[in-house]
Formats: structure tokens, C-alpha cells, sequence
């Protein structure tokens, strides 16, 4: 090779390796990370891309696109996978089935506006409030997928108020005239169901699964009752959800379930306050996450991560691990940041940082009971802000009934000063090595609760430069080696 080539190659060499590379977008929230965690990457699709309009939808918010949807995503699929763009327009539609290498891609001015009709929604096996069950069909829906997305900045409404039960002192007077002039039933007079086939799976479940149903008859016959998650993907590597509003499902809003890589930025996710089992994003056995910069407005819990419920996720035995959790918003909820109650199978390696929660019930939410199992441990809580907290800022309930914060209160239950300890197996939940510092919250009732098992305390609890005002102080049951530096606790009668 002669040298005036040589030297060619080497300075354009040069000249490459003094190029700027890209840098990774979130390499901040790694840079203080206690916890070993690979880069969570949004996933990469072929520059192949359909538009819905083409395959015989219509966005008039009247016309059934559930056949164009399907056509359109088998036409993509076939490509080997790409866009699907859902234009300006309302798009009433029945259930979405999602592909692997599908961009479910909703511009600006588009709405996905699932149908009611209860009949588009076959049972299927899944799992729901951490049990393997039945539920009718998920509107959004994925499993064993590789690289998924919704993006876009349109909005995906799951029609939940005609599937979801109604609690009078809950909503206004023209709010409940509005939902009962339907129809329904009535468990009591101020508590109304859409269907008497919601009445009687409720009159058969606990915590909103059946219980002992043989036949495919019997589960017909409670369908109304078996609400779906509005988006549920399960066993799914490269998920992303960016951008668009999801909103009014009949259930949980988002339902990741046992997926690896999951990145979740700038999304709104609403539900009214009113809405029964509306959470907003529940992590269910994920590895690998990222939440970041999104708001959550809704009927139950905000961010929540679980890992399945009692012997079943002991079962499964997949720990929610390794979440970031940045610069998200609560609004109402039944908790800002949630983990539990379903974490049989485990919840380690979670940072959250840099998040405000503005009026919720609680704050950090941590909720388990005694037949759970399961070991939640090393949290990092940093710099979260909170106003209007209607209970407490940080809760730790090992005794979770299944109620609220705020419905505990109410009703006026109390847990004995004293607690027989019981024998130490699979089934006790264990909680430990939880940081929080950097807090500040201005108005709650009680500053903090952490209210543990005898045999199993909570262990290693830090609390560093927090403040909070309350009209209550602080009350520790069940605890050991809680380490406080600069707590101040102003208590606000």
C-alpha cells in the first residue's frame, strides 16, 4: 500500500474517532445508581410504514375498525414489522392485537376509542391483581413479543365507565344520575354495578378474582365482572410507551407482565378519581425498566410495582428488579410510588428520584400481609416533593386489607399497639434496605407509619434531610435499625 494511502486511512481514522458519539439520553439517572443496571434502549424498527386509513378504517368515531386494525398489523408483520400510523380521527375499535417489530404509532389529533360492547372481548388467560385467572380481553394486548411500542402524541380511551362499578359518595349527584340512568343493578343503595353479571362475580371473588368456578358457563355468566387491563403485554422484550395519553380503562391502565427492557417516557395516564382498581402503571415482574418523566392521574395507584400474589408468585418466583423511576407526577391516587401489595415473588434494585405527588393519599406506598412472602429490598428514594398528602407521606402497612389509606381512616379500624408474632416461613413478607432522602412534604396528616410484622420488622430503614409538616407526628411499630440524620418533623395541629 503505497504511504499517501496509508496515511489517508489513518487520518480518516483519526478524524472518525474525534467525532462526537451520541450519547446514551439517560446516562444521568446512571450515575449514581447503587445497583448494577444495563442501559434500558428504546427498541429499533424497520423503516417500513402503513397507515390505517388504508385498510378500510374510518375515524368517525362510529364505524368498527377492529378488522382494519388486524389487516393492518398482518400487512406490517409481513413486511417484517415497522409503523403503523393512526391519523387524525377517532378510532372506534374492539381489541388490538399486537406483533413483534409493530410501532403502534397514534399522531397528534388521534384518538383510539375502544367500544363498550362487552361481547368484542373474549375471556382469556392471564393474570389479574397477581393470580392466574380469566379476564375478558385486554384492548391493547401483546405476549412473547420482541420490540413493541405505542408512540405518538394521540390518546388511547378505554370506554372504562361502562365497565367499571360506582360508589355514590365518590362522584357528584350528575355523575352518579348520569351513570345509574343505564340501568345495573344495586349491591346496596349507594353502590351500583352496569350489569347484574358484575353483581355476581363480585359477590364470588376476592380481592376482584373469582373464586371456584368450574364450568366455561359459570364464567360466562360473571363476564361484565372480569374488567381487563386497558394495555397488557406480557413476556415481552423491548417495550416502549412514549408520548400519548392512555386514559378510562375499565381496570389497571398499563399492565407490563413479566417483560424485559421496558421503557416508559413522557406519558400522561389518567382514570377519574372515582375509578375502582384504576391504577395507573403496574410493573408486574419486569426486569430492566425505566419510567421517566411522566404524569399519572388516576383512581388507585400511580407507579406500582408487583411480582405476583402469594403462592402463585412464589410460584413464578420473578422478582419486579432493576427500575429507575425519574421525574414523574401523581396527582390523585391511591399512592404516589407503590410497591406491593402483590410481592410474593420479590421487588429489588428500584431507584425513584426527582418526582412530585400533589394530593395523593399516600406518598411511598409500601403494602404486603402476612401469607404473602416474598423479600422487598434495596430502595433508594431522592429527592421527592409532596403537598396535600390526605394520610401519610411514607406508609409501610404490613396488615393490607385491601382498602385504601383513606378507607382505612374512615372506617375507623385500628391496629392492636401489640402483635402475637407468628412462625417465620415462605409466606412472611420481608422488608429491608429502604433509603429515602431528600423528602419534602408540605401538609399530611401524620408525618410517617411504618407498621411491621413482629417477626419479621422492617430492617434498615434510612431517612436523611427530611421535612415534613403534619398534623400528626411520625409513628414507628415494628421496626429495627431505622437510622434518621436531619428528620425534622413539624406537627401542625
Amino acid at each position: 500500500m503505497k504511504l499517501t494511502t496509508l496515511l489517508a486511512c489513518g487520518m480518516a481514522a483519526f478524524l472518525a474517532s474525534c467525532q462526537p458519539t451520541e450519547e446514551y439520553k439517560y446516562e444521568s439517572l446512571y450515575a449514581d445508581l447503587p445497583f448494577e443496571m444495563p442501559r434500558v434502549e428504546a427498541p429499533s424498527f424497520p423503516d417500513n410504514e402503513v397507515n390505517l386509513s388504508d385498510f378500510g378504517a374510518v375515524g368517525d368515531g362510529t364505524q368498527l375498525c377492529t378488522e382494519a386494525f388486524a389487516r393492518a398489523i398482518d400487512a406490517l408483520s409481513q413486511k417484517g414489522g415497522g409503523r403503523l400510523t393512526v391519523p387524525a380521527g377517532v378510532w372506534f375499535t374492539g381489541p388490538i392485537v399486537l406483533k413483534s417489530n409493530i410501532n403502534l404509532h397514534v399522531e397528534k389529533g388521534a384518538v383510539i376509542l375502544f367500544s363498550p360492547d362487552i361481547d368484542l372481548y373474549p375471556l382469556v388467560e392471564t393474570v389479574f391483581e397477581g393470580l392466574d385467572t380469566r379476564r375478558c380481553q385486554s384492548p391493547i394486548s401483546g405476549r412473547n413479543l420482541t420490540n413493541v411500542a405505542i408512540t405518538g402524541q394521540g390518546a388511547i380511551d378505554g370506554n372504562g365507565h361502562f365497565w367499571r362499578p360506582l360508589k355514590r359518595q365518590k362522584v357528584t349527584e350528575s355523575q352518579w344520575k348520569a351513570a345509574t340512568s343505564r340501568g345495573g343493578v344495586y349491591k346496596r343503595a349507594d353502590y351500583w354495578f352496569p350489569y347484574p353479571g358484575t353483581l355476581k362475580g363480585d359477590t364470588i371473588s376476592n380481592m376482584n378474582v373469582p373464586q371456584n368456578l368450574k364450568t366455561e358457563e359459570e364464567w360466562q355468566s360473571i363476564r361484565p365482572f372480569l374488567r381487563p387491563v386497558m394495555v397488557s403485554l406480557i413476556e415481552c422484550k423491548n417495550v416502549w410507551l412514549e408520548g400519548v395519553i392512555f386514559q378510562n380503562s375499565p381496570a389497571w391502565n398499563l399492565h407490563p407482565l413479566m417483560c424485559e427492557n421496558v421503557l416508559i417516557e413522557n406519558v400522561e395516564v389518567r382514570n377519574p378519581s372515582y375509578a375502582q382498581n384504576g391504577d395507573g402503571l403496574d410493573l408486574e415482574s419486569c426486569r430492566n425498566a425505566l419510567i421517566v418523566n411522566s404524569t399519572f392521574d388516576v383512581g388507585d395507584d400511580g407507579i406500582c410495582l408487583k411480582s405476583g400474589k402469594d403462592e402463585d408468585g412464589r410460584r413464578r418466583a420473578r422478582p419486579c428488579e432493576n427500575v429507575i423511576v425519574d421525574g414523574c407526577t401523581v396527582f390523585k391516587g391511591h399512592g404516589g410510588f407503590v410497591v406491593g401489595s402483590e410481592m410474593s415473588g420479590g421487588v429489588r434494585n428500584v431507584s425513584v428520584s426527582n418526582c412530585q405527588f400533589l394530593g395523593t393519599d399516600v406518598g411511598l406506598r409500601f403494602k404486603s400481609k402476612r401469607g404473602r412472602g416474598g423479600v422487598v429490598e434495596n430502595i433508594w428514594v431522592r429527592n421527592v416533593s409532596m403537598i396535600d398528602i390526605a394520610t401519610e407521606p411514607v406508609t409501610f402497612n404490613l396488615y393490607y386489607g385491601g382498602k385504601s389509606a383513606v378507607e382505612v381512616l374512615e372506617s375507623g379500624e385500628v391496629v392492636p399497639a401489640e402483635v402475637p408474632a407468628m412462625p417465620v416461613d415462605e409466606t412472611t413478607p420481608c422488608f429491608r434496605n429502604i433509603h429515602i432522602e431528600r423528602l419534602t412534604c408540605a401538609g399530611a396528616r401524620r408525618a410517617m407509619y411504618f407498621n411491621g410484622i413482629p417477626e419479621m420488622p422492617i430492617d434498615g430503614i434510612t431517612l436523611k434531610h427530611v421535612r415534613i409538616r403534619a398534623r400528626e407526628d411520625a409513628e414507628f411499630r415494628y421496626c429495627k435499625n431505622v437510622h434518621q440524620e436531619d428528620v425534622e418533623v413539624q406537627v401542625v395541629k
